[in-house]
């Protein structure tokens, strides 16, 4: 699977913690920054790694900086992204299963390594359920 990873200041090592696993995983990695922890605007990677999705650069995403509140906001400013803010594996197992989240988002300063790791692997593993599921996934994509 593609997988887009974009951060701010604060995520930068989370994130290449997370870019190496991915790729461990033998999964193919976009890393669209930033590349060191000099201070810069989350909605600016946020808005880059919601282009990527929507142009069909890869096929799921990985938002982190701080808290994960803003970039995840920033990430569904695109109707094309579904981006689910978890700190947990099994939010990020039924972020996938139910809602067909094609993004993931992470808290840097909240969530630690392992648990991160763990995270991301639910979320890669997981298939879209479907099935009851489906209509309401298109109701999202819906703005009225």
């Amino acid at each position: 699977m593609r997988i887009a990873f974009a951060s701010d200041h604060a995520a930068v090592a989370l994130k290449a913690l997370l870019v190496a696993h991915a790729e461990a995983l033998g999964h193919t990695v976009v890393d669209l920054g930033p590349d060191s922890e000099a201070r810069v605007d989350y909605p600016d990677f946020g808005y880059k790694l919601a282009r990527a999705i929507a142009a069909g650069e890869a096929e799921r995403g990985v938002a982190l900086c701080g808290s994960g509140i803003g970039i995840s906001i920033a990430v569904n400013r695109e109707p094309a992204c579904r981006c689910a803010l978890v700190g947990e594996p099994l939010s990020a197992m039924l972020a996938r299963q139910h809602n067909d989240a094609n993004v993931l988002a992470m808290g840097a300063r909240l969530i630690g390594p392992d648990l991160a790791k763990a995270c991301l692997e639910a979320f890669l593993a997981t298939p879209f359920e479907g099935g009851r599921h489906q209509h309401r996934v298109d109701k999202l994509a819906r703005k009225d």
